[in-house]
């Protein structure tokens, strides 16, 4: 296997990221200075200025390179279903299997979204959102399966539905209701796909 030789450059620029990001996760973005970071990379405060701006700049670094996106989206593709239906399921099986090993994830997406406002949201979905395509055409069906829905906002619903499963999932874990618990995960699929309400036969009203 090929190893990738990384340069000082990028090795010093790579360490000022895992420093930045340690600190952000310990104690949350505007408590961690400048100096902290260059004191956890090893580096003298100058050093991080020749790679890196401002703070900002390296949390926007940190969003797009410590996204997990980049092992989940290959893992939610590579989900078998030979119907639509089966895909969605097995896709959010996984999607959920790849937030597991990364908890660190909702607590970044928490500083995003209290200490930014999700203002670095469009820069992030303009990276990735192209190595996204695959995913919404896994979503095409045969004429007549689904529901008139534009491709991405299903996407954006199926990625929605399953992150707010994982994010409730955290809240509720201590939460002694087995109904909330039991079969949870299918229940979530069960909806996504069908809705809440029953279907009324109307042939005859």
């Amino acid at each position: 296997m090929t190893e990738i030789t990384l340069s000082k450059g990028e090795r010093t620029r790579h360490a000022i990221e895992e420093a930045a990001y340690e600190l952000f996760l310990e104690q949350g973005y505007s408590a961690t200075s400048m100096r902290r970071i260059a004191d956890r990379a090893g580096l003298a405060l100058g050093g991080i200025y020749n790679h890196f701006s401002s703070k900002e700049e390296i949390f926007e670094a940190i969003i797009l390179d410590k996204h997990p996106y980049k092992q989940i989206l290959p893992v939610i593709l590579s989900a078998p279903g030979r119907t639509l239906a089966e895909f969605v399921h097995n896709g959010a099986h996984a999607l959920i299997g790849e937030l597991g090993k990364r908890p660190d994830f909702i607590r970044l997406m928490f500083i995003e979204i209290v200490e930014f406002d999700s203002k670095h949201m469009p820069i992030f979905f303009e990276e990735i959102f192209p190595e996204f395509l695959p995913l919404v055409q896994r979503f095409q069906s045969p004429e007549g399966e689904l529901r008139p829905i534009p491709l991405p906002l299903l996407l954006r619903a199926f990625l929605g539905m399953f992150f707010s499963f994982y994010m409730t999932e955290l809240i509720t874990e201590h939460m002694d209701i087995p109904e909330m618990h039991e079969n949870a995960l299918d229940g979530f699929v069960e909806i996504f796909l069908h809705g809440i309400l029953v279907e009324k036969d109307v042939s005859n009203v």
